[in-house]
């Protein structure tokens, strides 16, 4: 075994930098935020007797909780990012934080649908004009919380650009707060339209139609982020655009001739931009040898742990095993 030419780099690849931080304040700021306008929300929602109002409020409580989850994971993922347990570093605390939230915006589209049918059987009266008022104010500091996830989100892409392939990593923990406060936004939005089109004709059952439209679009995002976040966690990158070129790099190397093959090979995701490869390879090739197939792979900056296992053609002793940090 060979060992890696720099441990601490090669045991935590998921570096916690600047866009982590604005990421970690820009989290814990819209926590805040969320919650004080979720108190609002719920009270007045009560007091004026609004479904769609209500529903924005309590699901918004559920964004807070989320929301507070990702800056948590950031929290977390920082402190940690130096401990030796972690062998390929703490990145995978936030995508986990990622699908948890997105498990709180399925419960929270359950919650909407469950109550917004309990309102169009029993339809009750509605304080039109004060409802609208708080909802708007929820809109504006949805957007303006969205603004602030934004940026925090634009200093990622910008920050980590894009990998050999011309793939984006986004940040899943981020992208979950930033989801939860989208799907507050346009709830708030259809709160309004819902109190509007009763105000001005009555319609008093579009407010939980509103809010079972509204249960739709997050139940939407949620399954979205779940895919996303899913695959990461269980390790689902075998159709990666870096498996393909890995295989082309062993394969398309005319020293080594005809008869090297790749016969094992496992690619899996350790950091935003950042993969661990095991390749076990099949040659007759006295030139493909570990050190030489591990440098051919090193030009691929994305992949941040190399091991590298050699069977000669017709011997099934492996000749050797090369672990690399690019």
């Amino acid at each position: 075994m060979t060992p890696p030419d720099d441990l601490s780099r090669w045991t935590h690849p998921h570096v916690f930098d600047e866009a982590n931080f604005a990421a970690e304040r820009g989290t814990r700021l819209v926590m805040l935020i969320t919650a004080a306008m979720m108190v609002v929300e719920i009270v007045a929602g009560w007091w004026y007797n609004s479904m769609a109002l209500l529903a924005d409020g309590w699901h918004m409580s559920s964004h807070a909780l989320a929301i507070g989850l990702s800056a948590v994971a950031y929290m977390a993922a920082r402190r940690y990012a130096h401990d030796p347990r972690f062998a390929f570093g703490t990145w995978k605390i936030e995508v986990l934080a990622g699908f948890s939230s997105a498990l709180f915006l399925l419960g929270i589209a359950a919650w909407m649908v469950v109550s917004s049918v309990e309102r169009l059987y029993s339809p009750q009266s509605i304080h039109f004009g004060e409802a609208i008022v708080v909802a708007v104010i929820g809109l504006i500091v949805n957007i303006v919380c969205a603004l602030i996830l934004g940026n925090a989100h634009h200093g990622h892409d910008h920050d980590h650009g894009h990998d050999g392939h011309g793939h984006h990593h986004h940040d899943l923990n981020l992208k979950a707060a930033y989801l939860h406060v989208v799907a507050d936004a346009a709830t708030s939005v259809l709160a309004i339209v819902a109190l509007a089109g009763g105000m001005l004709f009555g319609w008093t059952r579009l407010d939980p139609v509103m809010g079972i439209v509204g249960a739709v679009l997050v139940a939407a995002w949620a399954r979205t982020l779940i895919r996303d976040t899913g695959r990461i966690l269980l390790d689902c990158e075998m159709d990666n655009p870096v498996v393909d070129a890995v295989r082309e790099a062993i394969h398309g190397d005319p020293s080594w001739g005809a008869s090297t093959r790749i016969a094992d090979l496992h690619v899996w995701r350790v950091g935003k931009q950042r993969y661990a490869c095991i390749v076990g390879v099949v040659t007759g090739a006295a030139e493909a040898t570990p050190d030489a197939i591990k440098a051919t792979l090193a030009r691929h900056e994305e992949l941040a742990h190399i091991t590298v296992e050699i069977n000669r053609a017709g011997d099934r002793r492996p000749a050797a095993t090369s672990a690399f940090r690019s």
